[in-house]
């Protein structure tokens, strides 16, 4: 066949700062996915776009394209209203654990197609995977059926969601243009709006463990994302929030299994719950419940009940043990005083040395390795106290993990305080 367009003009036009048409979008996408398009003029044009921009229409019709170049899902057969959140990422992130369940509880349906861990950021399934017997994998008449009786599922997208974005993020990962605004929110949303919910909460995170540092920038995600959710009919709102320092008291797989299960018998970490129930009261609203007791179907083991139900349902067992790694190693407070910083990034990337992420999508994580935390900024600390517990089954691991950790610990004289970091810093809702 006759293409309409060649790749050259493309990138010509983007790089010459040019705004590119909806016939030439529409083309580049499908051109690409069909192998029209080689590798290395897509990543001619990623990088035009990184370094050019984009504007809502071009990055409204970027989206749509990439939709277009798979399948979407139909969940207007349930009874209920669909509800999601997307993370953009961070240290100790469990909070899809507890919140799908949470917001199962008041008649909501949440189909949380998540992913899995790659570098210093953990990944849901991985984090599931830990417990006996849980899969993944189900096929789209397992996940209708699951939202139908259970309320919510957690579980991989399917290979026909935006195929294009499989193969653009890719290549984005190996070109150095990961980083660019229209892409990432592109990128997110063409998977959150082919999933086919009905509201969207984002939750992107800011600070040192974020892939976002500057709240500037992460401003601009925000809204990006909102206005293409808002333009595809999807009620999508977002909550900036803070990654200065790890969420909770754990980063790891297993060990954030078990904090969430903390959380949902009505304990856990107050930052975590309280990121738990923002999100939840976001997406209820957005679901058209607004005003429901979030905090009472936490404390009452309501959310619990949904959870156990949930975990079973994709044939995992609630109530066995977790995996424990088979070595640990304590990090000592170097001074007596106030802990004013602990870094999220540096306990991401121990935890990711231990084994519990991956440098690779193929390689395996370790189940029960990770970093548990035994104080957070703030708390008074004293020289030989355990600030740390490293958890790894392979001790070679160690060495590296205490390199990634160097420097992540600031403590201060008695009576100072750290920096007052608001966990949810700002809101952007649709126009």
């Amino acid at each position: 066949m006759t293409e309409p367009f060649d790749a050259v003009e493309v990138i010509v036009t983007k790089r010459d700062g040019g705004r590119l048409s909806d016939a030439q979008i529409d083309w580049v996408i499908d051109a690409y996915t069909r192998g029209v398009v080689a590798e290395e003029q897509m990543a001619a044009l990623n990088m035009a776009i990184l370094l050019n921009g984009m504007d809502r229409a071009e990055i409204s019709r970027w989206t749509a394209a990439m939709i277009a170049s798979g399948e979407r899902m139909d969940f207007s057969a349930l009874t209920r209203p669909t509800a999601d959140k997307h993370s953009t990422g961070g240290v100790g992130d469990k909070i899809t654990l507890p919140l799908a369940p949470l917001v199962a509880v008041f008649g909501v349906a949440v189909p949380q197609l998540s992913g899995r861990g790659l570098g210093h950021t953990g990944g849901t399934l991985d984090k599931l995977e830990s417990i006996p017997g849980w899969r993944a994998a189900l096929s789209n008449s397992e996940m209708l059926a699951q939202l139908d009786d259970v309320g919510a599922v957690i579980c991989q997208a399917g290979s026909g969601l935006a195929p294009a974005d499989r193969k653009l993020y890719a290549l984005r990962d190996v070109t150095g243009t990961v980083e660019a605004i229209p892409l990432i929110a592109s990128s997110i949303m063409s998977k959150k709006i082919a999933e086919g919910t009905g509201a969207l909460v984002l939750d992107v995170k800011v600070g040192s463990g974020a892939f976002m540092k500057d709240l500037d920038r992460a401003r601009e995600l925000a809204r990006t994302m909102v206005d293409l959710g808002t333009d595809a009919g999807v009620r999508t709102t977002a909550l900036l929030t803070d990654m200065s320092t790890p969420l909770g008291l754990t980063a790891g797989n297993a060990l954030e299994v078990r904090e969430s299960v903390e959380v949902l018998a009505g304990g856990g970490p107050p930052d975590v719950v309280e990121l738990t129930v923002a999100l939840a009261r976001e997406m209820l609203a957005s679901a058209g419940k607004d005003g429901e007791d979030v905090e009472a179907a936490l404390a009452d083991g309501r959310a619990m009940d949904v959870w156990r139900r949930m975990i079973r349902a994709q044939d995992g067992d609630p109530d066995a043990p977790l995996p424990v790694a088979k070595e640990t190693e304590q990090v000592l407070a170097p001074a007596d005083g106030v802990l004013l910083e602990l870094d999220a990034y540096a306990v991401g990337v121990a935890a990711w040395r231990l084994g519990a992420g991956r440098a690779r999508r193929e390689d395996p994580v370790q189940a029960g390795a990770g970093v548990e935390l035994h104080a957070k900024p703030g708390a008074l600390v004293r020289a030989g106290e355990v600030l740390m517990t490293l958890h790894t089954d392979t001790p070679g691991r160690f060495a590296r993990a205490r390199e990634a950790l160097e420097g992540a610990v600031v403590i201060g004289p008695e009576g100072s305080r750290p920096p007052e970091r608001p966990l949810v810093i700002d809101r952007v809702a649709g126009d």
